[in-house]
């Protein structure tokens, strides 16, 4: 698997270069891509999402934010009639980074609660909101928010073709069969069931969806100033 991730990496870094050019920014790029990487493969291969990883990020985008302030510009436009252009010329980078974090990784945690209320199981591991704590300093409010949406149509996607795919195939059909003995249910519905319930890595898909956003964001965000922001 790894000479296929250092593959994909070397691609992602020249495209890094091509879309950005030579700059800070793209410096930027190349440090977010990599920790993308990481976060990745290790929540397709093991399903954690490092601490370690998610807060060096965090305080990275942060401090990235200094020079190369996230696109959607929500600060300037709160802080513009309130403060100085000194101010402005890093304040409102790192504000639109902190505002990314603390609403996009509360809106996921939200929904994290929301689903254990719902369903009385966890739905995804506080991993995923550490993630997206990160994601949101590096792509600000509109990135990440579009980061969420655009991941969890992938996982929705995708999970409902895995656990066909794992139903279809008799997947731990010999467990179904045990708990139909047991008069647990039908065979099929107990088959049904355990596949619906195949972990999947949200992580993973949030992160390719990150990348999307971070390549296609200049469009996304044209598209984003068409809507009224209230």
């Amino acid at each position: 698997m790894y000479p296929s991730v250092e593959l994909v990496t070397a691609f992602l870094f020249v495209g890094c270069y091509l879309s950005f050019g030579l700059s800070i920014a793209t410096v930027k790029w190349l440090f977010f891509s990599s920790i993308l990487v990481v976060l990745i493969v290790t929540d397709y291969r093991e399903r954690i999402l490092p601490d370690a990883v998610n807060w060096f990020g965090v305080g990275l985008g942060i401090a990235f934010a200094i020079r190369v302030p996230p696109a959607d510009g929500i600060a300037r436009m709160l802080l513009g009639r309130q403060f100085g252009k000194a101010l402005l010329q890093w304040g409102a980078g790192v504000l639109d980074a902190i505002l990314g974090a603390l609403l996009c990784g509360g809106l996921l945690w939200a929904a994290a609660i929301l689903y254990k209320l719902v369903r009385g199981r966890d739905g995804m591991g506080f991993g995923d909101v550490k993630m997206m704590f990160m994601v949101g300093t590096f792509l600000g409010v509109r990135g990440a928010f579009l980061t969420i949406m655009v991941g969890t149509l992938l996982g929705t996607v995708i999970g409902l073709g895995v656990i066909f795919l794992l139903f279809v195939s008799g997947w731990k059909s010999a467990l179904a069969r045990r708990a139909s003995k047991m008069g647990l249910g039908k065979v099929g519905t107990l088959r049904w069931a355990i596949a619906s319930r195949y972990q999947l890595p949200l992580g993973t898909f949030l992160g390719i969806a990150a990348f999307l956003i971070m390549f296609f964001g200049p469009w996304t965000s044209s598209r984003w100033s068409l809507l009224p922001l209230g």
